[in-house]
């Protein structure tokens, strides 16, 4: 088996500067979602905190119709179930 050759100089030169960039380039995006999550987060936060009166109750209210909606379709499921059983 021959041994692989060693590659030019000047390929490995193109393969660091790419990685470099390549990156640098990340680093940098990785950097700006930082910075803006926590802007988000320190504009958020304060409207959480004044609207958390009512957010809380009406979350709770979709939560509760939500599971009385499924309730129903569940029972409504099992009737039609019970209903076809009993008439075979």
């Amino acid at each position: 088996m021959q041994h692989q050759q060693q590659q030019p100089r000047s390929y490995q030169v193109v393969k660091a500067a790419t990685a470099a960039t390549a990156g640098g380039s990340m680093l940098v995006l990785s950097g700006l979602i930082l910075a803006a999550t926590v802007i988000m987060l320190t504009i958020a936060t304060p409207l959480l905190v004044i609207f958390s009166p009512v957010l809380v109750p009406a979350l709770i209210t979709v939560g509760l119709l939500i599971t009385g909606f499924l309730a129903s379709g569940g029972f409504g499921i099992a009737a039609i179930t019970v209903l076809s059983w009993i008439y075979r």
